[in-house]
């Protein structure tokens, strides 16, 4: 990696800068303040949900639009007139072991934004195959040292300005980010792997929005979104949207059995896609920590006020008046995974990334277990932590690694199998 590509890295990684570690960062379980969260099956008027009708009716809808005002902000209900061109097909990628498809969809014609998909498929496959879709911190070329992915436009850092510019990236970035994405083994289980590099969709930086989709939906005279509209986060989950829209063109994919995957920021941005969108039929988020699968409220690692003060871009504006208010939230955690039943939804978590809040994030699935449970589905069955390298997986599950922020084999060996259990396909 060259130094450049090095920083962009540190950054994507979700590295804590020296201002996000404040002294006042609580590690310590004993310093957890009392809480009371919020009930997933308690309408805002007092009224109990007992049946999954009232659940699919007026609870769920209540509890989205609560998220889309006060955290995420309201992705737009207007249509683009999006257009995708297949760019190039490789039948022998791999070696032989997968075909390999790379997808421009271009949002605002071909001079406006556009994103790049890169499909691989197991060779040989006799029908469509179920796929895992995710975006990526770099460039599709990161994902695997094939010399036939085409090289993104990333953006990064120049080390003489300070500023982000947008640039070719360089070969030697293939393959940077391989340990994230073991291609081969999912294809050796019988299924396809589909990424997106999320700064094609919008560069993550305060400023980026510029330069990604959102400026598409402005009236006539805005420059910034308003408080209750959409942010990085929500453009991104939105993207994935629309790549699953091509996916549902793609013969050669079972639509019916995609699987949407998120690292940090980019896990938080998985469950708000799989919340929105019930086309994914399972939702991983690993490590999503605060914003994601952890619970807010026990202020414990990551906070309201660190997100919004590091990156102040990803939630809408709305969601700054829960600095240092965590309790006044009218949702937490437990509230967007439960927007996931009743379809499998797998949490993840690594021993050492503490600032995320392991517990926190177990506890977002413990108390969406309610949920799946009035739904017909198993919950996780549990209150009690599992030790490290022990998941327990049915529709909701959770797993704790050892090791540090980042997702690695081990992890994917878990969402393999988890997928096995629920795609029917062992």
């Amino acid at each position: 990696m060259t130094r450049k590509t090095e920083l962009l890295a540190a950054l994507a990684l979700g590295c804590l800068s020296a201002a996000a570690q404040t002294p006042q960062t609580n590690y310590d379980e004993a310093k957890v303040p009392p809480y009371t969260l919020p009930d997933p099956l308690t309408m805002r008027n007092g009224e109990r949900v007992r049946d999954a009708k009232t659940w699919n009716t007026r609870r769920r809808p209540e509890i989205l639009e609560l998220y889309r005002t006060e955290v995420f902000g309201r992705s737009p209900a207007k249509a683009v007139k999006l257009a995708s061109e297949v760019t190039s097909v490789d039948q022998q990628a791999l070696g032989g072991k997968a075909i390999r498809k790379q997808v421009t969809v271009f949002f605002a014609g071909q001079e406006g934004p556009k994103m790049d998909i890169l499909v691989y498929l197991p060779a040989g496959a006799k029908k469509p195959v179920p796929v895992f879709l995710g975006l990526g911190f770099a460039g599709n070329e990161s994902v695997s040292t094939d010399p036939g992915i085409k090289l993104a436009e990333e953006w990064v850092r120049d080390r003489e300005t300070k500023k982000m510019v947008q640039r070719r990236a360089e070969e030697t970035n293939r393959g940077s980010s391989a340990s994230r994405w073991p291609v081969e083994k999912v294809l050796a289980a019988g299924y396809g792997l589909a990424t997106v590099y999320y700064g094609d969709i919008e560069p993550d930086f305060d400023g980026g929005m510029q330069y990604g989709i959102r400026p598409l939906f402005f009236k006539p005279g805005q420059t910034a979104p308003a408080p209750g509209e959409w942010a990085a986060i929500g453009a991104w989950a939105w993207g994935l949207s629309r790549a699953m829209d091509y996916l549902e063109t793609d013969r050669d994919i079972d639509a019916k059995r995609v699987a949407v995957i998120g690292h940090s920021r980019l896990g938080k941005t998985a469950l708000w896609a799989g919340a929105q969108d019930p086309r994914f039929s399972i939702v991983i988020s690993n490590d999503s920590g605060e914003g994601g699968a952890a619970i807010s409220r026990r202020i414990f690692g990551e906070t309201v006020q660190n997100l919004n003060t590091s990156f102040p871009y990803w939630f809408c504006g709305n969601f700054k008046k829960y600095n240092g208010r965590e309790s006044d939230l009218p949702v937490d955690s437990h509230m967007l995974l439960a927007l996931i039943a009743p379809r499998p939804l797998y949490v993840a978590s690594a021993q050492e990334d503490q600032w995320a809040d392991p517990k926190g994030e177990f506890l977002g699935v413990v108390n969406a277990s309610r949920v799946y449970e009035l739904l017909g589905k198993k919950g996780l069955g549990t209150d009690q932590m599992p030790g490290i390298h022990q998941p327990v997986m049915r529709d909701a599950a959770y797993h704790i690694r050892a090791g540090k922020h980042d997702i690695t084999a081990y992890d994917w060996e878990q969402y393999l199998k988890f997928a096995a259990m629920h795609w029917g396909t062992k």
